[in-house]
């Protein structure tokens, strides 16, 4: 047989004429929806994530010692985790029957709403138990909305991809971490430095602990109206479009999901779960190892030097995202991810060496000239592997479960991979010391490149036509022999 299935862009396949959306003013409101949705999400998680090593602990816990706090509040931190694949299964059945559209509303409204909530809670002091069981709430309620945006922002890009292009294309979502890192921790830096808190020596009376932590999460509601108002005026994406028109919409995508493509949905998991323990050991581990006390056998490094540190290198994670889409689509999705996690291994066996106090000192005396290089490293090879994230998972699954399954792999590796990373890796490090914690990214990293080397090649599937490649290898081979 000499005939050859030859992928074409989205918006050229099947019987509709549409596609995405035309012109630099179409074009440029799928970019801005998109990245203005998941900046506002990663801002709320961020403002949360700063709040559960700085501040948490010391209003929301009591314990007899600082680690048993800290350990508290991380573990409030995971609940989120544990409520994102529900909101992957809710807001992808809707997703995938209703629309992306109407979904990525309400997705965006059931963070906003938990995080603004969080900024009026009472504190231990006022309420006593009462109060970490409220926060547990509101962290369950962002981690049901965030379940939802990133694989509907996700699917907002790529299904209106240029031919090609779609690794590019599908970036913009992931820009919208980095830059809710900075807005969030930007906000805390100018905060602490405006209200002369130190965390290291400051009451609890503390103006920035009365009220000052308070406003990061009230300033969400002014964003979260801003996304509202730029998603109200969004179309419904042309392979959506197609696939209702076509009468291939299902009525139970969960179901569906893992009935045709649950090798998928594993493959996925385990492709994501290095991005996600490298994500939140370089965003929240790192900032409770640094900024510990050196009692705790941390390094008691200043909190506003260390913030400085992180406010700069996550410049690095933001320039190497648009990098990654590009890549993803020279060299294929498969060997860039290969190449990327291999790095991500080598960088895990350099922790004893970046972290250890031994060698860098503590508190005023530590190496922060060494911890900007470690920091580097880290938000690059965050950059790389993250970048082309939003278009490789959207890409296994078939249109009518593609939200639902996207969804349900990002966010069940965001349990595996995420949830426990910050808790495990501060038990490790005040266990074994930091070169341990290093090891278990190389762990991860392993289960990483066993899903990597068992994918297919996907930049180059046209997405109408993912779940029908199987049956049209078939018909050819049958044609062969």
């Amino acid at each position: 047989m000499n005939t050859k299935t030859i992928p074409q862009s989205i918006d050229t396949v099947g019987p509709s004429t549409e596609g995405p959306a035309s012109g630099t003013q179409g074009k440029g409101r799928i970019i801005v929806s998109s990245l203005v949705g998941t900046t506002i999400e990663f801002y709320d998680f961020y403002v949360y994530a700063t709040a559960a090593i700085s501040v948490f602990p010391l209003l929301f816990f009591r314990s007899s010692s600082d680690t048993g706090a800290l350990l508290a509040s991380l573990a409030t931190f995971g609940v989120a985790f544990i409520a994102r694949p529900l909101g992957s299964v809710i807001f992808g059945h809707f997703g995938d029957r209703a629309g992306r559209k109407a979904t990525l509303l309400a997705s965006l409204l059931t963070m906003g709403i938990a995080t603004v909530l969080i900024g009026f809670l009472p504190t231990y002091v006022q309420i006593g138990v009462f109060a970490p069981a409220l926060l547990a709430v509101m962290r369950f309620c962002q981690g049901l909305g965030l379940g939802g945006e990133w694989s509907g922002a996700s699917l907002l890009a790529g299904e209106n991809s240029r031919a090609g292009k779609r690794g590019f294309d599908s970036m913009w979502p992931q820009l919208g971490a980095p830059i809710g890192f900075l807005f969030a921790n930007g906000f805390f830096l100018a905060l602490t430095m405006t209200m002369h808190y130190d965390s290291t020596s400051a009451a609890t009376n503390h103006t920035f602990l009365v009220w000052g932590w308070r406003l990061p999460f009230l300033f969400s509601a002014i964003i979260v109206a801003l996304g509202l108002y730029v998603r109200f005026k969004l179309d419904e994406t042309p392979a959506f479009k197609r696939t209702k028109a076509q009468g291939k919409v299902v009525k139970a995508p969960v179901i569906e999901v893992f009935r045709t493509s649950w090798r998928e949905v594993v493959r996925g998991t385990f492709i994501m779960i290095a991005t996600y323990t490298l994500f939140y050991l370089m965003t929240t581990w790192i900032l409770s190892y640094a900024i510990g006390k050196q009692s705790a056998g941390l390094l008691g490094i200043n909190y506003h030097s260390f913030l400085v540190v992180q406010l700069i290198t996550i410049c690095a994670f933001a320039i190497t995202i648009p990098f990654s889409g590009w890549l993803g689509d020279v060299f294929g999705r498969k060997r860039f991810l290969i190449t990327v996690t291999l790095a991500i291994v080598a960088f895990g066996l350099s922790f004893g060496f970046f972290l250890d106090p031994a060698r860098i000192g503590t508190g005023d005396q530590a190496n922060l000239g060494r911890m900007m290089v470690f920091m580097l490293i880290g938000m690059t090879l965050m950059g790389l592997t993250f970048g082309i994230q939003s278009a490789a998972l959207p890409e296994l699954f078939p249109t009518n479960v593609r939200y639902t399954g996207s969804a349900i792999s990002y966010n069940v590796s965001s349990i595996l991979g995420a949830a426990v990373a910050p808790f495990i890796a501060a038990w490790l490090a005040h266990s074994y010391g930091p070169g341990s914690v290093g090891l278990y990214l190389v762990a991860m990293a392993v289960l990483t490149l066993i899903a990597l080397v068992t994918m297919r090649e996907t930049s180059e599937i046209d997405l109408d036509e993912v779940g029908e490649t199987p049956q049209i290898a078939a018909e050819e081979a049958v044609a062969i022999l």
